[in-house]
Order: C-alpha cells, then sequence, then structure tokens
C-alpha cells in the first residue's frame, strides 16, 4: 500500500466509527424521547438514520477492504448486493433530506396549516415515494448487469463493463443523477430560500420593535443596549448559518461525487483514482454530518441525550454503591465470625 491509500482507509475507518455512534445516538434518542418520536420530522430523520447505518455497516467495509486490497472484497454476489444498497441509500439519503427541507418550508411559511397539511398519513405518504423512487434505479441497474465493482472508487457501485452498453449506461447514469441529487438540490435551494426569506422578514419585525423600545428606553445602561444590538446581529446570521449548513453541507459531500461520475462517462478526462475515492469518502463523509446538522445539535435532542447519559451514570453509580455496601457487610460479617 502506498502512503496515499494508508492515509484513505484511515479516512475511512474515521467515518465508519464517527458514522455509527453518532447515528446509533441519534436513533437512542429517538426511541428513548416520547415527544420526538410524537413529531412528524421524526420520521424523516429515522428514515436518514436508518440509511446512514446501514451504510455504515455494508458499503464502507467493502470500501475499506478495496483500498487495502486493491481488488474486489468478497465474490460478485455479495458485491451486486452492496452495489444495489448503495444506489438505494445514496438516493434515499438525498431524498429524505428534501423531505425534511419541505417539512420545515410548510412549517415556516405555513405555520396556521402546518398540522393539516404535514400529517402522519402525509409523512408516510412521502416515504412511500421515496422508497419507491430510491429502489427502481438499483433494480433497472441490477436487471442490466449494471452493478460491480469499480476500481476508480474501490466500492461496489454502478459500473458498465460491457462497451456495446455504454450509450445506455451513459443515459441511465445523466437519469439517475439529475432525479436523485439534481431533484434534491432544487428542492432544498427553493425550501430553505423560502424559509430565509420569512426569518428575515421576522428578524426585521423584531429589530423595528427593538429599535423603537431602547429609543424609548432613554435611561438604559449602554451595555444593556449593546447587547440589544448584538442580540439583533446573532438573530440575523442564525437563520442564514443553518440553511447555509443545510445547503452547503449537501453540495460539498455529494457534488464531488456526483461530477466525478458524470465526468468518468467522457472517455476524453482521465481521472486520478486517488481523487475517485476521496470523492467517494465525501459522499460517506454526509452519514457522518447528518446526525449533528439535522438532530444532536438541536436543543431537544441534547437535552435527550444528556438525560440518557445522566441516567446511566446514575444507574452505574447505584449499582456501584451497592457493591460497596454488599462488600461492607460482608467485610463485617468476617469480623464477627
Amino acid at each position: 500500500m502506498s502512503i496515499w491509500e494508508v492515509i484513505l482507509a484511515f479516512v475511512v475507518v474515521v467515518l465508519m466509527l464517527v458514522a455509527l455512534l453518532a447515528n446509533v445516538l441519534v436513533l437512542m434518542c429517538f426511541l428513548y424521547s416520547a415527544d420526538i418520536r410524537k413529531q412528524v420530522p421524526g420520521l424523516f430523520i429515522l428514515n436518514l438514520t436508518f440509511c446512514n447505518l446501514l451504510m455504515t455497516v455494508s458499503n464502507m467495509p467493502l470500501t475499506l477492504a478495496g483500498i487495502i486490497y486493491n481488488s474486489q472484497p468478497g465474490g460478485d454476489q455479495i458485491c451486486h448486493i452492496v452495489g444495489f444498497l448503495e444506489t438505494f441509500l445514496t438516493t434515499n439519503s438525498m431524498l429524505s433530506m428534501a423531505a425534511l427541507s419541505i417539512d420545515r418550508w410548510i412549517a415556516v411559511v405555513f405555520p396556521l396549516s402546518y398540522h393539516s397539511k404535514m400529517r402522519y398519513r402525509d409523512a408516510a405518504l412521502i416515504l412511500s415515494y421515496t422508497w419507491l423512487h430510491s429502489v427502481s434505479f438499483p433494480i433497472v441497474a441490477a436487471s442490466l448487469s449494471w452493478v460491480g465493482f469499480h476500481h476508480l472508487y474501490a466500492s461496489c457501485t454502478l459500473y458498465n463493463k460491457r462497451p456495446e452498453d455504454r450509450t445506455q449506461f451513459v443515459i441511465f447514469t445523466g437519469v439517475f443523477h439529475t432525479l436523485s441529487f439534481l431533484l434534491s438540490l432544487i428542492v432544498l435551494c427553493f425550501t430553505y430560500l423560502k424559509v430565509l426569506k420569512v426569518a428575515r422578514f421576522h428578524c426585521k419585525r423584531i429589530d423595528v420593535i427593538t429599535m423603537q423600545t431602547l429609543v424609548l428606553l432613554v435611561d438604559i445602561h449602554p451595555s444593556v443596549r449593546e447587547r440589544c444590538l448584538e442580540e439583533q446581529k446573532r438573530r440575523r446570521q442564525r437563520a442564514t448559518k443553518k440553511i447555509s449548513t443545510f445547503i452547503g453541507t449537501f453540495i460539498l459531500c455529494f457534488a464531488p461525487y456526483v461530477i466525478t461520475r458524470l465526468v468518468e462517462l467522457s472517455s476524453v478526462v482521465h481521472i486520478n483514482s486517488h481523487w475517485g475515492i476521496i470523492s467517494k469518502c465525501l459522499a460517506y463523509s454526509k452519514a457522518v454530518s447528518d446526525p449533528f446538522v439535522y438532530s444532536l445539535l438541536r436543543h431537544q435532542y441534547k437535552k435527550t441525550w444528556k438525560d440518557i447519559i445522566n441516567k446511566i451514570l446514575k444507574r452505574s453509580s447505584i449499582n456501584s454503591s451497592a457493591l460497596t455496601s454488599e462488600s461492607h457487610n460482608r467485610n463485617i460479617l468476617q469480623l464477627n465470625e
């Protein structure tokens, strides 16, 4: 193995460990908190977490083996199954993020009618479409034998080995990325920009009220006035930072891999194998960022996993104190004997 391959293998190991820990923690929060389970977005987050966990335990280990051995890990049947899952899970993750953005758009732009527009039944219908959309492309690819081990990405993925099918595979790949990556990106941009517009409008209203209050309060201390102005600035930046994070992580993680897959279809451009694996690692990194972007950094999830940790520590403390007391009683009995 070259130094580059060692570094890439180490990166995949780190991505696996962090993604597994973070997504398991999200799943634990979902199972522990009844409030999270009651919320409609929880279904989308649960689906996204399921995709990330399955990607972590199925695709990442085989990519790691492909980097280490520089060849197909396992037999053709295993590689076909993993390649099928890779196409399905990637598409499902993208559409789940689009579904979350639609939920936020309805909640912010139409707050009074949110509970009538986005019910559990509506969320279930959206998830049904997400699964149907996601599974259709790998079924077509598997039926046409367009799934296999791709040395450029050191992983089992969409791959055409027959030159006579090149035109059909190019059309299929273009349609696939258009209806998965590009469609999800358009939905994300449209919905979150609408949310940002509403958030800025409310910030302006609050700023006007705040400035009127500061003008009326003549005797207010300068430090209090300064804190109010700082809070105004933070309020304006908060929504922009969140939306930039949602759209930015999506583009940063998926765009290099998708662009590489499309450029690869051209026989003119040569793609370095190290870059192919790096773009694949960037796509895998979405499974690491999603738990933090959509769940763990939110107040409700923070409170839940802190409650879980406190409960575990309290239980272990009670058990240790009980063992100490039992040992103390046993020592006393031995002394009396």
